[in-house]
C-alpha cells in the first residue's frame, strides 16, 4: 500500500492514497455510539471512491451491512476488495467498542471460491454465495455500544491495523446477554453448553473462557434465567409447581424448590401466594 501509494491497491478507479483508512478512523471515533461510528463510515467512504456504497440498514433486531457495486469492479480484484471492505469495518468496530461482533451471516455476490475454507475464519460460518451483494450482519444491540477508544489509541491501532483486518476480535461484552437469550428462547439446551456454544458459533471452551473473563458463568446465567421464569410463571400463572419445575429445567419439584428458596429466600409456594397477579 505504501509503494503504490494507494490503500485500495488497484481496487478502485482512483487510488486511496496512504492514510485513507486512517482518516475513516479518525472520522468515526467521536461518534456517541457504534451505530453512529458505522453511519458515519459508510458515508465518508463515499468521499474516498463511489465505485462501492456501503450501507448499514437496521430491522426487526438485526442490523446488516451491505456493499453495491456502482461500478464494474476489475473481476482480479473483485473478491478481495469486496471481503477486505467488510473486514476492515468489521475489524474497526470491533476494536472501537472493544468487543467481538458476532456475525449472524453473511453474503457474497460470486460463487464459492476454491478457498472457501478461509472464510467462517474471517466471518462466520454461516455463509451465502451467489446473493445480490456483500454484506453481513449481527445482533442490533452492539450498535448502542459506546465507542471505548481515543486519540491515543488510534495512533497505536494504525501502526500495526493489520491483524484487525483478518482476525476475529476476542472479547464479546453481550456475551452473556446473548447467552441469556438462548437460554429463555431454547430452555431445551440450558443443560447442554456444547450446544449453547453451537448455537453462538463458537467453541464450548471459548464459550466457558469469554463468560469467565466476562465474570458471568454459564452456570449462573442457567441459574438467573430459570429464577427469572419460574417467578414469572408463580406469579402469572396457577400451574401446579411440579409442572413449573420441569418447564424451567428440573427433574422433581422438591430440587427445584430447594433452588427457589436458595434465590429468593422462600419456597415457591411462599413467594406465589405473597406475589400473585390477581385473576
Amino acid at each position: 500500500m505504501q509503494e503504490l501509494d494507494d490503500e485500495a491497491l488497484g481496487w478502485f478507479s482512483r487510488k486511496l492514497p496512504w492514510g485513507s483508512y486512517g482518516m475513516l478512523c479518525r472520522a468515526s471515533l467521536g461518534a456517541p455510539d457504534l451505530g453512529v461510528a458505522i453511519k458515519r463510515w459508510c458515508r465518508h467512504h463515499r468521499l474516498l471512491t463511489d465505485d462501492i456504497a456501503l450501507e448499514l440498514q437496521v430491522a426487526h433486531g438485526i442490523a446488516t451491512v451491505s456493499i453495491a457495486e456502482r461500478r464494474a469492479l476489475d473481476p482480479a480484484f473483485r473478491e478481495f476488495c469486496l471481503v477486505s471492505c467488510l473486514r476492515f469495518l468489521h475489524g474497526y468496530a470491533s476494536w472501537a467498542i472493544d468487543s467481538r461482533i458476532p456475525l449472524r451471516e453473511a453474503h457474497f455476490p460470486f460463487a464459492p471460491p476454491p478457498h472457501r475454507e478461509v472464510y467462517p475464519l474471517l466471518f462466520t460460518a454461516a455463509l451465502q454465495f451467489g446473493t445480490a451483494q456483500a454484506g453481513y450482519s449481527f445482533d442490533e444491540q452492539y450498535l448502542g455500544l459506546p465507542l471505548q477508544r481515543d486519540e491515543r489509541a488510534l495512533r497505536t491501532m494504525l501502526k500495526r491495523a493489520l491483524p484487525l483486518t483478518v482476525l476475529q476480535y476476542r472479547r464479546d461484552r453481550l456475551l452473556g446477554a446473548r447467552v441469556r437469550e438462548v437460554l429463555r428462547s431454547q430452555p431445551t439446551v440450558a443443560g447442554n453448553a456444547a450446544q449453547v456454544a453451537a448455537l453462538l458459533h463458537m467453541s464450548t471452551r471459548t464459550l466457558h473462557r469469554q463468560l469467565r473473563e466476562e465474570g458471568s458463568p454459564l452456570q449462573s446465567l442457567k441459574d438467573e434465567v430459570r429464577h427469572e421464569q419460574a417467578a414469572d410463571r408463580l406469579r402469572r400463572t396457577r400451574r401446579p409447581i411440579k409442572q413449573i419445575a420441569l418447564e424451567v429445567g428440573f427433574r422433581n419439584e422438591k430440587s427445584f424448590a430447594r433452588a427457589f428458596r436458595q434465590w429468593s429466600g422462600s419456597t415457591p409456594g411462599d413467594y406465589r401466594q405473597r406475589h400473585a397477579t390477581p385473576a
